[in-house]
């Protein structure tokens, strides 16, 4: 008995990568305030790493175990974050 999975569109993956690139870039000439274009540049950056461990490290098609195994260190990188938010914000 095989066990068939729908191939990943790496294509339309790829383009979306494309346009959160641009996104973050673009998001350094927004006129907003520094620490709102950061957390914007952040969160850009989040998902873009989330599409890429989901669809070409193929962890969409794993089982809940390795799940478990790689949200730690996600919870420790948004730990890091929110730890050193304020030092990249406010140094002067």
């Amino acid at each position: 008995m095989t066990t068939e999975r729908a191939r990943p569109n790496y294509v339309a993956v790829w383009v979306w990568l494309v346009v959160l690139m641009i996104a973050g870039v673009l998001a350094s000439y927004l006129p907003f305030a520094k620490s709102a274009v950061i957390f914007l540049v952040f969160v850009v950056a989040a998902m873009k790493a989330l599409l890429v461990a989901l669809y070409y490290m193929h962890l969409r098609f794993e089982s809940g175990l390795i799940y478990a195994m790689a949200i730690v260190p996600v919870v420790l990188v948004i730990a890091l974050t929110f730890l050193l938010f304020p030092d990249l914000v406010f140094h002067h």
